[in-house]
Formats: structure tokens, C-alpha cells, sequence
């Protein structure tokens, strides 16, 4: 077993876990973290706790010390500069007319690299522009294309819902979603009905999809022969939901939703 703290570097990013040492780790401190990019300043989002070793990336990183006020103010000079930055680089990309757009521009906390996000629909040749940039900053240039979910997640916005985009505020991981899930849910298919700001199938079809799996378990299926308070008939449509069964009854030809209790498949 292993001692960690989960922290986040973003409001709604992903978890990494982290060896607190002997620092007195708490849940909502700030601390400075050794990573892969470098020296970098995160969020303890979850306390203290033991993990197993197929829960953590080996080696374990370890965190630093908690962060200071200083610290604090050196993230906030990292963001003017940033932003500093966004300009100076929609610049460089204009001269190099380059199809691409930026969306967001980020410091290393010891200023160590500047990575700039950005989106593009095929392959860009930016290696003039890391040139240009490198020129410019003086210290090491990261260009990373994103596709258009992370985009969304960067930029935030209000959903077809009315309220901020999940993925902005709390989601911290994109998991697969299909239509697959929407048919299951029994909505409409049109695409302007189910997709969220990023162009892409809506996040938040993945949310209830257990519940419809589990429930459609306890239904007959589509298609099969059943035994009703009103007589035989064929399943042609189910609503996992309200738990309604649509059963067109032989005798008399009608299509009638009827409670799943008193509907049983034929043996």
C-alpha cells in the first residue's frame, strides 16, 4: 500500500496522486509537486490515504512542500504572463498564416516551458513558430494540439441544460460516449438534440446510462412474445425510465403501455 494526497492543477482537471512525505498534507492546501513538466503548483482535492500499487504510476512523485503566499503570487504573475503571451503567439501565427487557433496559453510554475494549446483540423508545420517563440520567451516552447472536447473544457460555456458545461467544472476525465446510449434512453437521434458546444456526443449520456442498462435488464426485450393483463400480444417498444412496456396485443390490434408488472414474457 501506498500513501498519497490527490491534487489538481486545474479547477476541473484530472486527479494525480502524489507522496505527501512528512509535510502534514491536508485536504484544500496548495503545495509545489515534482511532475513530468517540471516544478508545478496543485490543489489537494483528496486527503491523505492508502492506495494500492495498480491504483498509482510508479515511481511516485513526491510533493515538495505546502505552498507558501509567495508561491500563490508567483501563479498569479505566471497568468499575466500567460496572457502576455496568448497575444504575442496570435501574432506569430498570422505572419506564419498558419491554420490553426490558439486556446490557451500556460507557464510551467518555474517558468521552465510555456505550452500553447490549440486546435487545427489536420496536421500544422509550426516549427518556424516554435522557432519564432523560442526567440521571443527565451526559455522552452510546447505547442499542443487538442481536439475539440479539451477545447470546450479549457474555454468553458453554458449547455443545452443552462448550466456550466460539466467538463469545465467538474468532470475531470472524458469517457466514451455512444449513440448507442442516447437510443437506449429512448431520445431523439437528431444530432442538434444530443450534442454539447464541442460538437461531440453530450458527456452527461453516460450518467444515467447504468440505470437504463440495469433497468432494461428487468423488461422484456423488443420484439418478444408476452403474456398481458389485457391479453398476448408483442413487445415493440420498452421506456426503461417510467418502466412502460408498449405491447401491441394480438386480439384486438392495438399498441397499449402497460406497466411492466403486469407484463411476462411467454416461457
Amino acid at each position: 500500500m501506498y500513501s498519497v494526497v490527490g491534487v489538481r492543477f486545474k479547477k476541473a482537471g484530472k486527479i494525480y496522486y502524489f507522496d505527501p512525505m512528512h509535510h502534514g498534507v491536508r485536504r484544500d492546501h496548495h503545495v509545489i509537486v515534482e511532475t513530468a513538466r517540471g516544478i508545478e503548483y496543485g490543489k489537494v482535492v483528496v486527503g491523505p490515504k492508502n492506495v494500492s500499487e495498480s491504483e498509482v504510476v510508479l515511481p511516485l512523485k513526491k510533493v515538495i512542500r505546502i505552498a507558501s503566499e509567495a508561491d500563490a503570487r508567483v501563479v498569479e504573475e505566471n497568468k499575466a504572463a500567460a496572457r502576455d503571451a496568448f497575444g504575442i503567439c496570435l501574432e506569430k501565427i498570422k505572419q506564419h498564416q498558419l491554420k490553426m487557433k490558439l486556446v490557451d496559453v500556460e507557464y510551467t510554475f518555474d517558468r521552465n516551458k510555456i505550452i500553447f494549446y490549440f486546435t487545427a483540423e489536420g496536421r500544422v508545420d509550426f516549427r518556424e513558430l516554435v522557432k519564432d517563440l523560442a526567440g521571443v520567451f527565451r526559455t522552452r516552447i510546447e505547442l499542443r494540439q487538442i481536439g475539440v472536447r479539451d477545447e470546450a473544457k479549457i474555454l468553458g460555456g453554458i449547455g443545452p441544460c443552462g448550466r456550466t458545461l460539466c467538463c469545465s467544472t467538474w468532470l475531470g476525465d472524458f469517457e466514451p460516449v455512444s449513440i448507442k446510449m442516447a437510443k437506449d434512453q429512448s431520445l431523439s437521434l437528431n444530432p442538434t438534440k444530443i450534442s454539447g458546444l464541442c460538437g461531440r456526443l453530450m458527456c452527461c449520456l453516460k450518467y444515467e446510462h447504468d440505470h437504463y442498462e440495469s433497468a432494461k435488464e428487468e423488461l422484456p426485450s423488443v420484439g418478444s412474445r408476452v403474456v398481458t393483463t389485457m391479453g398476448e400480444g408483442k413487445v415493440v417498444a420498452i421506456d426503461a425510465n417510467a418502466r412502460l412496456v408498449h405491447v401491441h396485443l394480438h386480439e384486438s390490434g392495438k399498441v397499449m403501455k402497460l406497466p411492466a408488472e403486469e407484463v411476462a414474457e411467454e416461457v
